[in-house]
């Protein structure tokens, strides 16, 4: 009789040759459950998505309730649907005037890819600019447009005319020029190992591309949503993108994406040719319902607010001879240890000890701190505790 954990090896599709395989049959507030009722406090999130944590009762509610009146309807852009039209507004009024119209995907992969026929149908262009160490998804488009050549080369020929220049370098923004449709950049950059905008990079990036005429994309899949300390991350350095990329935290635990622009912008891809880009699934009934009530939840209990003084606790408590540096900005924020496998075997013994962390993509070095924002001052402790007691076994025994 296979285990459970065999029949996900062997008949689920891996993405790595050892995943960790915890095998959770429930999940509540910062805490998911195993099989055998071991506790594990979820210092990651599901890598960034489950910002209010897990079985929020308001979110539960607000998909029977939606589940209760219909699911899907139609393919995307047919049918008013109540719950699509609702969050499409919300957004509106929280967003910069220019940033007032959605459209909605299944993830955030899919809302790069759309944003970049988007940029291609209004400016003419074809040529995209992104960052060194971006990572913008595993599609087509999206990989062309991340900034790591580990991941992207074992799938070439990738899209032409994308240029991977240096992030908070501008002596790079030549290649930005009238044949540039849009620059995407993440307003922090996550999987690099969270590294923050310096010299008003991101205002200096934003006049050259008015310049040039490139439109300017700002990738929030990961840092949106209240996780930096504002609702949005390109609010700390007061620079508005023309088109903004949503997902991960927006559908509050569900599936949902979403690519935000101006309605000149977007309605470009109403015609010549109608049906420009298409979804069946995207903006889902039921995903948009829980995505309302998450969004709701952060504004008025003031979530992103909160986040900043749970960083001050972080970092008060993470002092340790080991931890080389500590960045980020909120509750997104990475330790870099002195090398990959000293991380991971912190990574490990965290996991022993009940406590869910992670590496970065592109810095393996560096251990993931991106908890749920709900989390507790009584949690942030426990959760210092564990990865400082586990550094140090791991010291011990180097």
């Amino acid at each position: 009789m296979y285990t459970r954990r065999q029949q996900f090896l062997q008949h689920v599709a891996q993405t790595s040759p050892s995943p960790p395989g915890l095998d959770i049959e429930s999940a509540k507030g910062v805490y998911l459950f195993d099989h055998n009722g071991k506790k594990y406090l979820d210092l990651i999130s599901g890598i960034s998505v489950s910002s209010l944590g897990h079985g929020h009762p308001e979110i539960l509610a607000a998909a029977k309730n939606q589940i209760d009146k219909h699911m899907h309807l139609m393919v995307y852009g047919e049918y008013v649907i109540s719950p699509q039209v609702a969050l499409a507004k919300r957004l509106s009024e929280l967003l910069p005037e220019n940033l007032s119209t959605t459209y909605f995907t299944n993830s955030g992969t899919e809302a790069v890819e759309g944003a970049m026929k988007l940029a291609k149908r209004f400016t003419g262009r074809t040529n995209f600019v992104s960052f060194k160490n971006s990572y913008h998804g595993s599609t087509q488009g999206a990989l062309s447009l991340s900034g790591n050549e580990w991941l992207k080369n074992a799938y070439r020929p990738l899209l032409n005319g994308t240029t991977i220049i240096n992030f908070n370098d501008e002596s790079q923004f030549d290649s930005i020029d009238q044949n540039t449709a849009a620059v995407f950049v993440e307003p922090i950059q996550a999987e690099a190992g969270i590294l923050i905008p310096e010299n008003d990079f991101l205002k200096k990036l934003s006049v050259h591309c008015k310049k040039v005429g490139a439109l300017l994309v700002f990738d929030e899949i990961q840092t949106g949503m209240g996780r930096t300390g504002k609702l949005f991350s390109f609010q700390h350095f007061n620079v508005v993108p023309d088109i903004l990329l949503l997902g991960k935290a927006l559908g509050g635990g569900m599936p949902l994406g979403a690519f935000i622009s101006s309605q000149e912008i977007m309605q470009t891809l109403s015609y010549e040719p109608i049906l420009g880009h298409l979804t069946t699934f995207g903006g889902h009934p039921v995903c948009c319902a829980t995505a309302s009530a998450a969004l709701e939840i952060i504004v008025r209990d003031k979530l992103a607010e909160n986040v900043i003084e749970k960083e001050k606790l972080f970092r008060k408590l993470l002092v340790h001879e080991n931890i080389r540096i500590i960045r980020g900005k909120g509750l997104l924020l990475c330790i870099q240890f002195q090398s990959e496998k000293f991380n991971q075997d912190v990574i490990s013994k965290c996991y022993d000890k009940g406590l869910i962390s992670d590496w970065f993509l592109f810095a393996a070095d560096c251990l993931r701190i991106a908890p749920p924002l709900i989390i507790s001052e009584e949690e942030i402790r426990e959760s210092c505790s564990i990865i400082l007691n586990s550094i140090e076994e791991v010291k011990s025994k180097n």
